[in-house]
């Protein structure tokens, strides 16, 4: 159960409603988050509106963009997000065994590409600050400029979700049992029991 009380699309205007209706039952079921985030309907209708333009503009195959967010929620321990986007995953091809080896990129079935989208997510997500040149000419290999800035962009939001999702308790029963599954420690993050 939510921390804040969930909002429906009829507590909102409009317009937001229909971005909030739009994003909830899209490409995945968000309609949990999208009730939690309703409480602050620019946030909801921005940010919804945004991530639904890129899917649709597809800059960045959608492959690479869930490579990226799989391993961000990995590293931030979101079980949420985990839950919510390996099966997108693996409606792009990647094999299940090769999603439970992420963060780390040395599964056979990753190519280049993969390997050079999952080591880039996981440097955002842990040492923004120190990332070397030699990374950026591995994505250059694969990627445009446009496409690396999307790629940070959405490596960045999903360590954005994963603290919106974790700090607010925003769970619809999957992430639950996912995190049964692969329990977190919280002393190791620091936190009293």
């Amino acid at each position: 159960m939510p921390r804040v009380s969930p909002l429906s699309s009829a507590d909102l205007p409009a317009a937001v409603a229909e971005t909030f209706s739009a994003f909830a039952g899209g490409y995945s079921d968000f309609r949990d988050q999208a009730a939690v985030l309703a409480h602050v309907p620019p946030a909801l209708d921005h940010l919804y509106r945004m991530l639904m333009e890129l899917r649709a503009r597809e800059g960045v195959p959608f492959r690479y963009i869930e490579l990226a967010v799989v391993t961000v929620s990995k590293l931030n321990a979101c079980p949420y997000c985990v839950s919510h986007h390996t099966p997108l995953l693996e409606v792009e091809g990647v094999p299940t065994e090769a999603v439970a080896v992420l963060p780390e990129s040395d599964h056979p079935a990753f190519d280049d590409a993969d390997r050079a989208v999952i080591d880039y997510a996981r440097l955002v997500t842990v040492r923004a600050w120190g990332i070397r040149d030699q990374v950026f000419d591995a994505l250059r290999r694969h990627f445009t400029e446009a496409q690396i800035v999307e790629l940070t962009l959405r490596s960045a939001l999903a360590g954005f979700f994963n603290r919106f999702n974790d700090a607010l308790q925003i769970d619809d029963g999957a992430a639950e049992a996912l995190l049964h599954l692969h329990p977190r420690s919280d002393t190791a993050a620091g936190e009293q029991p």
